[in-house]
C-alpha cells in the first residue's frame, strides 16, 4: 500500500493471514497476536512490518467482512489496535499519513459498532470480557464515539459489571481454573479502570471489586520467574504485562482458605512450587480442562525446572488430546489411564474454538479431592489426595510435599492405596481380570526444555543443570526405577512442539497399598546467592 513501509530490508513479507490454516491460526492472525509480538521487538524494521500488515488488513477486511469478524475475536483485535495506535501511526509517509490515519480511525469505529450489535450473543467468558472491555476503551479513547451514542459506555459498563459479579467468585477465581485466562481478564479490567479514572469517569463497583479479588489469586499463581503456572490450557502468560497490572491494582491480602483457584503454592526464597489441588472443572469449562489433579511445577529463580507439558490446542487435534492426559503432567499416572475420563462432547463447537480438533470433554472427574497446607519448622508443606482412580482400579492417590526452609530441597511422597473394603474388592478384581499379579504405575517429572538432565551410571539419581548454572539432583530413596525418557513442551508462542525430557519413576503395586518417596535438591556447590544473568531468547528482526 502506498505510504506504508515494507518489511525488513525493504522486502515485502507475507502477512500471517495469507496462509493461516486451522481455527487457532486464524485466531492468531485476525486477532493481531503478531502485532503484540512485533511491538515487543525494538527497532524500525519491526515497526515498519507492523504498519504494513495493519494497513493491508484494513484494506482487505476493514469494512467488516471476512474470517476475523466474530465478536470475541473482534474485541481482541480492537484492544490491540487501540494499544498500539501511537506506534502504528508514527513515522508514516507525509504524503499519505492523513489518509492512513483516517482509515485507521474509521476501522476502529467500525469495530465498536460491530461489537455493540453482537456482544450480547456471546456466552459469558473471556471473549465476552474482551468485547466489552474493548468497547469501553474505544469510547474512552475516541470522544467522537460517545457523541454518536451517549449511552454506549454506560451500557457496556453495566454488562461488564454483571459479568464480573457472576463470573469471578469471592476468591478471585473463574470456573475454567485456567491461570492465563484469569490473567487476561484481570489485565483487561485494570486497563478499563485506569482509562476511566484518567478521564475522571465513574464506573460500577463490581468491576473494582473483581480486580481486588483476582489480584491475590494471580500473585499466588505466579512462579518465582513471574510466569504463571501452566494448567488447564493456560501458558505462562505475559509476566511484564501482569506485573504492571498487579502494581496498578495495589496490594491485597490472599484469602484464608490456603488454596487459590484450587491451586496450592509452596514458596521459599528463590523456589516456587505450585500444585493443582482440586478437581478439574465441569460444564463448558471441561472442554479445555486437563486431567492434572495433583500435578505440580517447580521453578528456581528465573528458570522453570519441573513443568506441565502445556496445551497442545495450537498444534492440532492429536496434540490437543495428548496434552490433556494425566501422564503429560508431573504427577502419578497409571499407564493407559487418566485421573479424569474423557468423552466426546455433546455441546457444539464455539465460534472461537478450534474447529479442526474434535471437541472432547471431561466426562468424570475425581469426586473427592482433599488438600491441607501447613507451615512449620521444616518449611511449607502440602498433603493432598484424589479418588480419580477409584472407579477403574479402586485406588486413591495421596501426595505429600515439603519445601525446606531455605527453598533448596523439595521432598515428595506418593501413596497409591485401596482405602475401603469395596476399593480392595475392586482392586483385586481388576488384577484378576488383567491376568497380572501387580499393577505398574509411574511418577512423571517433565523437565523444561532448557534443563539438561544427566542420569547417573548407577541409575540412582538424575542431575539437572539449569542455564543459570544451578544444579538440582533428583533421587528416589523410597525405591522405584529411575528412567529418563522423551517428553514434549507445548508452548503456544512457539511454531511447534518443543522436544524435552522427563524423569519417570517406575513402580509396582502388589498389595493394597504402595508408597514411594523422592527428593529434588540443589547440590551443595550451588550458592544460595547465585545471580542469573543469562538473557532470555528474544525475537529479533535485523
Amino acid at each position: 500500500m502506498a505510504g506504508v513501509p515494507e518489511g525488513a530490508d525493504g522486502l515485502a513479507v507475507a502477512p500471517p493471514w495469507a496462509d493461516a490454516r486451522g481455527a487457532r491460526a486464524l485466531v492468531a492472525a485476525h486477532g493481531f497476536e503478531w502485532l503484540d509480538d512485533l511491538m515487543a521487538v525494538p527497532g524500525p524494521a519491526a515497526q515498519a512490518l507492523a504498519q504494513s500488515w495493519c494497513f493491508e488488513w484494513i484494506a482487505q477486511f476493514g469494512m467488516g467482512r471476512g474470517p476475523g469478524w466474530a465478536p470475541g475475536l473482534t474485541g481482541l483485535r480492537l484492544i490491540r489496535l487501540l494499544a498500539h495506535s501511537a506506534t502504528v501511526l508514527a513515522d508514516l509517509s507525509p504524503d499519505h499519513s492523513a489518509t492512513l490515519a483516517k482509515s485507521y480511525a474509521q476501522c476502529v469505529a467500525r469495530h465498536v459498532l460491530f461489537l455493540v450489535r453482537r456482544t450480547d450473543t456471546l456466552a459469558p467468558g473471556l471473549p465476552r470480557f474482551e468485547a466489552l472491555c474493548a468497547t469501553v476503551l474505544a469510547v474512552v479513547s475516541l470522544d467522537g464515539l460517545n457523541d454518536v451514542a451517549p449511552d454506549l459506555i454506560d451500557r457496556a459498563l453495566d454488562s461488564l459489571a454483571r459479568d464480573c459479579a457472576v463470573m469471578i467468585d469471592a476468591g478471585g477465581a473463574i470456573e475454567a481454573r485456567n491461570p492465563e485466562e484469569l490473567q487476561d481478564i484481570f489485565v483487561l479490567l485494570v486497563w478499563v479502570v485506569e482509562a476511566l479514572e484518567a478521564r475522571a469517569r465513574s464506573y460500577p463497583g463490581p468491576i473494582l471489586v473483581a480486580t481486588h479479588r483476582m489480584a491475590p489469586t494471580l500473585r499466588a499463581l505466579r512462579h518465582s520467574d513471574g510466569g504463571l503456572a501452566r494448567f488447564h490450557g493456560g501458558g505462562a502468560g505475559m509476566a511484564d504485562r501482569l506485573g504492571h497490572a498487579l502494581a496498578a491494582a495495589g496490594l491485597h491480602l490472599p484469602g484464608p482458605s490456603g488454596l487459590h483457584m484450587g491451586f496450592a503454592r509452596l514458596a521459599v526464597g528463590r523456589s516456587s512450587v505450585i500444585v493443582d489441588a482440586a478437581a478439574p472443572p465441569l460444564g463448558e469449562a471441561a472442554l479445555r480442562a486437563h486431567a492434572s489433579t495433583l500435578g505440580f511445577e517447580l521453578t528456581s529463580g528465573r528458570r522453570p525446572v519441573i513443568i506441565s507439558c502445556g496445551s497442545g490446542v495450537a498444534f492440532g487435534g492429536e496434540w490437543y488430546h495428548v496434552g490433556r492426559a494425566t501422564a503429560m503432567h508431573s504427577t502419578l499416572a497409571i499407564p493407559g489411564y487418566s485421573s479424569s475420563r474423557f468423552a466426546r462432547s455433546k455441546m457444539g463447537a464455539k465460534p472461537d474454538a478450534d474447529q479442526d480438533v474434535a471437541e472432547e470433554t471431561l466426562q468424570s472427574v475425581p469426586q473427592k479431592v482433599t488438600a491441607q497446607r501447613g507451615i512449620g519448622p521444616q518449611g511449607p508443606s502440602l498433603i493432598a489426595s484424589h479418588d480419580g482412580y477409584v472407579p477403574t482400579h479402586g485406588l486413591t492417590h495421596v501426595r505429600r510435599m515439603n519445601l525446606s526452609p531455605d527453598g533448596r530441597t523439595l521432598v515428595g511422597e506418593d501413596t497409591l492405596a485401596a482405602m475401603t473394603a469395596d476399593d480392595r474388592t475392586r482392586f483385586s478384581r481388576m488384577l484378576s481380570q488383567s491376568g497380572q499379579d501387580q499393577l505398574s504405575y509411574q511418577l512423571h517429572f517433565h523437565l523444561h526444555p532448557d534443563v539438561e538432565p544427566e542420569l547417573a551410571r548407577d541409575r540412582a539419581s538424575v542431575a539437572l543443570r539449569l542455564i543459570s548454572g544451578e544444579i538440582w539432583l533428583f533421587r528416589a530413596p523410597g525405591g522405584g526405577d529411575i528412567l529418563l525418557e522423551p517428553s514434549v513442551f507445548l508452548e503456544t508462542a512457539q511454531l511447534g512442539p518443543r522436544g524435552t525430557q522427563q524423569i519417570i519413576l517406575s513402580c509396582a503395586m502388589m498389595d493394597y497399598a504402595s508408597q514411594t518417596s523422592w527428593v529434588l535438591a540443589k547440590t551443595q556447590d550451588t550458592p544460595n546467592g547465585l545471580r542469573d544473568l543469562v538473557p532470555d531468547a528474544r525475537l529479533t528482526l535485523d
